[in-house]
């Protein structure tokens, strides 16, 4: 079945295994199948719209409004949201039912649950045993780590997104098993290296992308069991470091440059999927049958799923973590049956939002532990199983049902969401979609001085205790930010010079460093083979098969 996107007008084709899909998840009620409708959106569109619901890297903040107590929250205090500490919201202060609602058949069901939104209290972040890293968000078992998202089981780590059993690593995305790591994105099993992308069991190593088992190299691409190489080319210890120390402390907009331009002349895999069968996507790990799959590990019989894992027979899922027959869902985890929600752990539910360990619940907000209730109020099975099938006939007569919630309905502006980072628009662009943007008002730092990152000594040596009471303007976005003690300390074990940008800003430079979450048909430039690669046809990188990579790098 042909389709044109109702957003895009963009074609899209839903196949017979979707159908198939779309009636396995309908849901039933008192025996009867409500069912699913085919997407209106495409699959880009919809992953667009679910990002919009997910804030993973901006931080206010505001006030508790049980306690009244200040909070690090991921609402920023204008929002009329109520929002209360995580300690306040799974405490016992309050009651979840006074919120409640009774559906009324003459409005349109988005409608009553954006009001239900804005009263049923959200947490004002989301972390789990975390110790001293209160400026963390979407992570659990942290331990003194400062701004850190998405991340599990790590320690000291800083300005990074994704790290999973990491110590002392900063600036770093999607980083496994790293220790002493700096600007490292998509790589594992590395020790005090910098700069690094697509590598694995490296130490000591700067600027260097596709390397495995290597240490001590510089500028290297597409390496193997290597040590002591600067630009692919081997040398003895002491040639190497000779030239090192001059290398590393070279201006890292000119190694960024350097390494770039050698990038172009070593062939790339198409795809970097290992122990994944019958997949398709990219940076697929563990599966079984994942199409258009993304940053995915440990799932099977799924697809359109994006940075996530341990997820079966399920569809358009982003951030999903243990779901099983789930569909269109956003950030959430030990998921069963569960469609068009976000940010919650449920069963047997649907609309719901904020939710933790629900079941059968629909157009829920901020409950916990609950079964059968709508719009927030508690019924018994059969007035449940009466009511929601009457609900969803009048979602259909309004053109709801079967669609995410619409991005109106986010609390969040598009350009505080994931949805900025993999759709980049501009603020005339959001604006046009009638969809909310917030501009960026940072606070003037109480500091001795504000000084140009351009104007920062190259050296870190030359860098004095002083610099934690100064302000430095980002060289791209004139934003100020400030170095933290922490920051300090590593970058002087590292011997790697203070960034010249903000925060923000090198996060969205490593974001560009990745290839989009899209696949292109090629051939490869080796045996002409046809491939499905994330690298556009455009691109000027020589890219090949799997079998004739493996042929030129072993």
């Amino acid at each position: 079945m042909q389709k044109n996107c109702k957003q895009c007008a963009l074609a899209f084709e839903i196949t017979d295994d979707d159908l198939q899909f779309y009636d396995s998840v309908s849901p039933v009620f008192a025996g009867k199948k409500e069912a699913v409708p085919p997407p209106t959106l495409c699959p880009e569109c919809r992953l667009q719209r679910r990002r919009v619901f997910r804030n993973c890297r901006k931080l206010y903040r505001r006030q508790c409004n049980l306690t009244g107590t200040e909070v690090i929250s991921v609402f920023s205090p204008e929002k009329p949201h109520t929002v209360f500490s995580q300690d306040a919201w799974y405490g016992d202060a309050w009651d979840p039912f006074t919120s409640g609602k009774d559906f009324d058949f003459d409005r349109p069901f988005c409608e009553q649950f954006a009001s239900l939104a804005l009263e049923a209290p959200h947490w004002s972040k989301i972390t789990f045993n975390c110790e001293n890293s209160d400026y963390c968000l979407h992570s659990g078992f942290l331990k003194n780590c400062y701004l850190t998202t998405s991340s599990i089981e790590s320690e000291e780590c800083h300005f990074s997104h994704r790290v999973f059993h990491s110590s002392h690593c900063l600036d770093c995305m999607n980083l496994r098993k790293g220790e002493w790591c700096y600007s490292c994105i998509d790589s594992e099993m590395l020790y005090h290296c910098t700069h690094l992308q697509n590598s694995r069991q490296c130490r000591d190593c700067a600027y260097c992308f596709d390397c495995a088992s290597c240490s001590d190299c510089i500028l290297c691409t597409g390496l193997r069991n290597k040590t002591h190489c600067i630009r692919n080319k081997q040398l003895s210890k002491e040639a190497y470091e000779q030239e090192r120390d001059a290398l590393l402390a070279s201006d890292p907009a000119v190694m960024h440059n350097t390494l770039e331009a050698l990038k172009m002349h070593t062939p790339q895999r198409a795809l970097h999927n290992f122990n994944a069968e019958d997949c398709t996507g990219d940076f697929i790990f563990n599966s079984k049958n994942v199409s258009e799959g993304y940053f995915i590990n440990d799932s099977e019989d799924s697809k359109y799923i994006q940075v996530g894992g341990k997820t079966s027979l399920s569809q358009d899922c982003s951030n999903p973590d243990e779901f099983v027959e789930c569909y269109e869902v956003e950030s959430s985890a030990f998921c069963n049956r569960v469609l068009f929600c976000d940010n919650l752990t449920a069963t047997n539910s649907l609309y719901c939002s904020t939710c933790i360990g629900i079941q059968d619940c629909f157009g829920c907000v901020g409950l916990h532990k609950k079964q059968y209730c709508i719009l927030n109020k508690p019924y018994t099975k059969e007035e449940y199983e009466a009511l929601v099938p009457r609900i969803i006939e009048h979602m259909r007569s309004t053109g709801e049902w079967g669609e995410f919630f619409p991005v109106a309905l986010s609390p969040f502006a598009y350009n505080e969401s994931e949805a900025q980072e993999y759709f980049p628009l501009t603020k005339t662009e959001v604006t046009a979609q009638g969809w909310q943007w917030r501009d960026e008002t940072d606070e003037t730092p109480q500091v001795e001085k504000l000084i140009p990152g351009a104007k920062l000594p190259s050296s870190i040596d030359e860098i004095p205790d002083d610099i934690l009471n100064w302000a430095i303007q980002c060289e791209a976005t004139a934003r100020p930010f400030r170095i933290v003690k922490q920051e300090l300390d590593f970058y002087r074990r590292m011997k790697i010079s203070i960034p010249h940008f903000h925060p923000d800003e090198r996060h969205r430079q490593r974001m560009a460093l990745r290839n989009p979450c899209k696949l292109w048909q090629r051939t490869c430039q080796k045996c002409g083979a046809d491939i499905q690669t994330t690298y556009a046809p455009e691109r000027p990188e020589t890219v090949l098969c799997e079998e004739c990579y493996l042929g030129e790098v072993y």
